[in-house]
């Protein structure tokens, strides 16, 4: 048999036994991938298992997320049931117990590759979810920053950009000049374009609840709603700071949205198909 056929037979079989929680969690019972190793005996596949959780441990990844103990009744004749040690893994888990288990074993090696190569899926799969929700935000900001703008023309506002500093002075405690140069953003970049998830949020509910404060606080003129916007973004960065989150002029700048909105799709379509590739 080929080692081509090999990959493909080893891969069919662990998809088959793969389980999946109403959460949509995949997960093995490590006695069912015992065989696929090359483990006969369930003391032996136990010591590996034994040795993952230390391996999980040491890379500061609570095991209890990833190894939970749980027993199975078997028939063991006669009709009597008797209880067996068995144990749920996570995809991470079953990727520590291949690296931990007999090198010499050729269904190591398979399962090595296969859960390498899965758990590169699923990075590919987390970036990509991370990019949408990121485009997301950055849609509803922009959406914000218009309706605050209008609630501001509504509240007298005639100079904009004074009236927008008053929010960032708020927030971030420097004017949009001054942030961009604490960030290192170039005097063309825009803020939101490489701001994360966390730092679009926050700006969101300032722009929101900045509005809110407009359209109901009966203001008429510039100078008390550059104050009102000012205290709104001042609340919600306390705010930050009471859960203990970082302040929003330290959170790191991401790859611009308008470069990776175009490109994203394409790089981990293509990842993807070097690995069907791989897994062959």
């Amino acid at each position: 048999m080929s080692q081509l056929v090999e990959k493909s037979d080893f891969s069919s079989s662990m998809d088959a036994i793969r389980k999946e929680s109403k959460d949509g969690v995949e997960f093995w019972y490590a006695r069912e991938i015992q065989e696929k190793l090359g483990y006969s005996r369930w003391e032996s596949f136990s010591d590996v298992i034994a040795k993952a959780r230390m391996a999980c441990q040491s890379a500061g990844v609570d095991p209890h997320y990833h190894f939970q103990d749980t027993t199975k009744k078997v028939a063991i004749g006669s009709g009597a049931m008797a209880s067996r040690a068995d144990c749920i893994v996570s995809r991470y888990a079953c990727y520590l117990i291949a690296m931990n288990g007999e090198s010499s074993k050729p269904e190591i090696g398979l399962a090595q590759t296969y859960f390498a190569v899965q758990a590169r899926r699923q990075e590919l799969r987390d970036q990509d979810h991370d990019v949408e929700k990121r485009l997301e935000l950055r849609e509803r900001v922009t959406t914000a920053f218009k309706e605050l703008g209008n609630a501001a023309k509504g509240a007298g506002v005639q100079n904009y950009a004074v009236f927008h500093d008053a929010g960032y002075r708020g927030l971030y405690k420097k004017s949009l000049k001054e942030l961009k140069a604490h960030k290192g953003l170039g005097e063309k970049e825009r803020l939101f374009d490489r701001a994360g998830r966390a730092e679009l949020a926050a700006n969101e509910f300032r722009m929101t609840q900045a509005e809110e404060r407009l359209r109901t606080s009966g203001i008429h003129n510039q100078q008390d709603a550059c104050l009102a916007h000012e205290q709104v973004g001042d609340e919600v960065r306390k705010a930050i700071d009471r859960i203990g989150g970082t302040m929003p002029e330290d959170l790191q700048l991401e790859e611009s949205l308008l470069k990776i909105g175009k490109t994203h799709k394409l790089k981990v379509a293509s990842s993807v198909k070097q690995l069907k590739q791989d897994d062959k």
